[in-house]
């Protein structure tokens, strides 16, 4: 079943799968949900903290039980993860799969941490999700441009069919045409070996992008998901932003040392990822990559339902 775009008056359920979240910072994301015509629901659990564990949003069981709920909920028209941090890979095995494939699918937006439930929900449920900025992030409140390509994509999504970034770079020449997947490196990494990974990205545009990881860190993280197979057959490769990673031209180095000798194309910083402006990447859906070019376009809109379904 095809997912439509949001139209106002729509309920979007906000929920927090990963880190505890600043709730001066999620009201400011809230106030922005309600000026595109949106009604957000904030879930029982969102402002809690782990008993113990002060990084989490309050215990696995209970994150995990609002994304359910939300998913479960015919009134909700989309789930809007509220941050990243980390916690998504302690809960996603708390969820009931099978319930969430009984019913109608839903949009699932979150980027960084919520990779792990991108993964979860191309495998298990086959829908399509958006890596895109969350209401309790700060680029989401702080940049316009962010916000507005995220309401675009959810509200007029043909006209976000062609992705490319002001710093946007040929690093490897040529064309691919693949299904976009992936996300944050280092999750797509911790997520090899556990019993949801997927055998490898073949066929498909691997999405990368990360934060605080320096060259070093990106190679050995790189080198797991080549040795693990994960990079086998894959068709081509979408950067993003390498934030607070070291010297760029490190970075540079370590993703041609990995992914220059694969025979497929590769664009640099297309503009997507934990930088301070970032797109909206739609995972899940068939698109061609032109790395001479620099630019990503979608086969169609993310989101094709008619807006009167």
């Amino acid at each position: 079943m095809p997912l439509r775009p949001l139209r106002p008056g729509d309920r979007v359920a906000l929920v927090a799968p990963s880190g505890a979240v600043d709730p001066a910072r999620l009201a400011l994301g809230i106030d922005i949900l309600r000026s595109w015509g949106l009604e957000p629901v904030v879930f029982p659990h969102v402002h809690d903290t782990h008993p113990t564990l002060a990084h989490l949003a309050g215990a696995d069981a209970h994150r995990a039980a609002d994304l359910q709920a939300a998913w479960l909920d015919p009134d909700i028209a989309a789930v809007l993860c509220v941050r990243g941090g980390f916690g998504a890979h302690r809960m996603v095995d708390l969820l009931d799969w099978e319930a969430m494939r009984a019913v109608p699918p839903k949009l699932l937006v979150g980027f960084s941490d919520i990779t792990v439930l991108h993964e979860a929900v191309a495998q298990q449920l086959g829908v399509p999700t958006l890596y895109g900025p969350m209401p309790g992030a700060g680029v989401f409140s702080t940049d316009g441009p962010t916000a507005e390509h995220l309401r675009r994509t959810l509200f007029e999504p043909a006209g976000t069919t062609v992705l490319a970034g002001p710093d946007a770079a040929t690093l490897v020449p040529g064309r691919a045409h693949g299904v976009l997947m992936g996300g944050c490196v280092s999750l797509l990494a911790a997520d090899r070996g556990t019993p949801a990974a997927r055998p490898s990205f073949a066929g498909g545009l691997l999405v990368l992008e990360d934060i605080n990881e320096q060259p070093y860190q990106l190679d050995r993280i790189l080198t797991q998901l080549r040795r693990s197979g994960a990079l086998d057959g894959i068709a081509g490769v979408v950067l993003g932003s390498w934030d607070s990673c070291g010297p760029l031209d490190g970075v540079r180095a370590v993703m041609l040392d990995h992914l220059g000798g694969l025979g497929v194309p590769v664009v640099w910083e297309l503009g997507f990822g934990h930088g301070p402006s970032t797109l909206t990447v739609p995972l899940g859906v068939p698109a061609t990559l032109d790395a001479d070019a620099a630019t990503l376009t979608l086969d169609a809109p993310v989101l094709t339902a008619p807006t009167h379904a």
